[in-house]
């Protein structure tokens, strides 16, 4: 039996402030994604909120951003873990403990940002020993600028760190990086 999680897709993450993003077609995956689970038999789906604790956040707990997606309804889901951190891992209730308990030991990944929140979520899910997947073309992030220690600023493109996620996953041997279509198939 495998768990579909479903990372952060909530409304704040289409405000503008976020920069330029990549794959937009993610959102449509990720319905395909739970719509697949919620008529088939592979397990339960969890949705995970980021309940932001930046009071200028876009997904700050209790702004209209912190909703989810209206494809997503909590009340088809058969979890809603929040956190306020990276991973899934570290949000109410504890997924670990809700996962053990049900026996389940293999999951499946979708949501955004790719290299943020679904890729902290994986590696810690890989640590864990979880049979991690991810879904990489049912994520989506942003482009990313940051200074350097030599003071060099640099921007990384979305689809550039889509890239690298999906290699720190697959050949860190944290996870299976896949797509959409291969998921379904292997169902």
């Amino acid at each position: 039996m495998q768990a579909l999680i479903v990372i952060d897709v909530q409304q704040g993450f289409d405000d503008p402030a976020w920069g330029r993003t990549t794959n937009l077609e993610a959102e449509e995956r990720i319905a395909t994604l739970v719509d697949h689970w919620r008529h088939g038999e592979e397990g339960p789906i969890v949705l995970v909120r980021h309940d932001s604790i930046s009071p200028g956040s876009p997904l700050r707990a209790g702004s209209d951003g912190n909703r989810l997606k209206s494809f997503l309804d909590p009340e088809d889901a058969d979890l809603l873990v929040t956190k306020s951190v990276n991973s899934a891992f570290y949000g109410h209730p504890d997924l670990h403990a809700w996962l053990s308990e049900r026996g389940i030991r293999e999951i499946v990944l979708c949501g955004i940002q790719t290299n943020m929140c679904v890729e902290t979520t994986a590696r810690m899910g890989g640590n864990l020993g979880y049979d991690v997947t991810v879904a990489l073309d049912a994520t989506r992030t942003f482009d990313l600028t940051s200074v350097l220690p030599d003071g060099t600023e640099v921007t990384l493109a979305a689809e550039d760190l889509m890239r690298a996620t999906a290699i720190n996953l697959q050949s860190g041997g944290f996870a299976e990086v896949t797509s959409t279509q291969r998921i379904l198939e292997s169902a």
